[in-house]
């Protein structure tokens, strides 16, 4: 069944930015009707007939949102640096799914002085980092295994999220430079805040109420 022009498309995030930010949508009484977790499906219905939910990647939310298909989307503020976002806007701190964007480099190790080769999967992020800091850089694109560049000489340093660090201890790696702090955000595009404002506002309204009584 298509949705009618009235109904709010929420473009969720997989894996675990869903498991955090459902319960807080859940407290601001949206709920989908089938568990996300078990179910193969894409698309879900909600206990309110004008909202449903899509499960995507992190990484697709912002298209889904600037092209229209989705209302309001939940992805990671480094997806949102990294994707650069200009028709969009960032409506909320969901404040869960933290973690840090860092560089970081074999253990003990001096960067080489001049050009240093930087893997990352974050290559907007990367370029304009090291371009504030004046420094020029060969970047190298990953999509995974970022530890492996450095010990195998592929790259000086990398430029990757880190949670509890273990991962780059665990390859002999050690955080250098601290880049940004990260969460899930709520972003909307500025036509479905022109056309569904009356809809999106309570929305964001309980979401906020939802995550301040999370923090307490």
């Amino acid at each position: 069944m298509q949705p009618s022009s009235d109904t709010i498309t929420i473009a969720l995030s997989k894996g675990r930015p869903l498991k955090e930010t459902l319960p807080l949508f859940a407290a601001a009484g949206i709920e989908p009707l089938e568990d996300v977790h078990t179910s193969r499906k894409l698309i879900f219905e909600t206990n309110r007939p004008d909202v449903r939910m899509i499960i995507i990647r992190s990484s697709d939310v912002p298209t889904y949102v600037e092209y229209g298909v989705a209302d309001l989307g939940v992805t990671g503020k480094d997806v949102l640096m990294e994707y650069g976002a200009q028709d969009m806007y960032e409506l909320l701190d969901l404040n869960v799914s933290r973690c840090k964007l860092m560089t970081a480099k074999i253990k003990g190790e001096q960067l080489p002085p001049g050009k240093i080769k930087v893997a990352s999967k974050f290559i907007n992020v990367a370029r304009r980092y090291f371009a504030n800091q004046g420094r020029q850089v060969e970047l190298i694109k990953l999509y995974g295994g970022m530890e492996l560049a450095p010990i195998m000489n592929l790259a000086d340093v990398i430029v990757d999220i880190v949670d509890t660090g273990n991962t780059l201890r665990a390859n002999g790696l050690e955080t250098d430079e601290f880049i940004a702090d990260i969460s899930a955000r709520v972003i909307a595009s500025r036509l479905a805040l022109k056309m569904k404002d009356e809809k999106i506002k309570p929305i964001i309204e309980m979401l906020a109420n939802a995550v301040n009584n999370n923090g307490n």
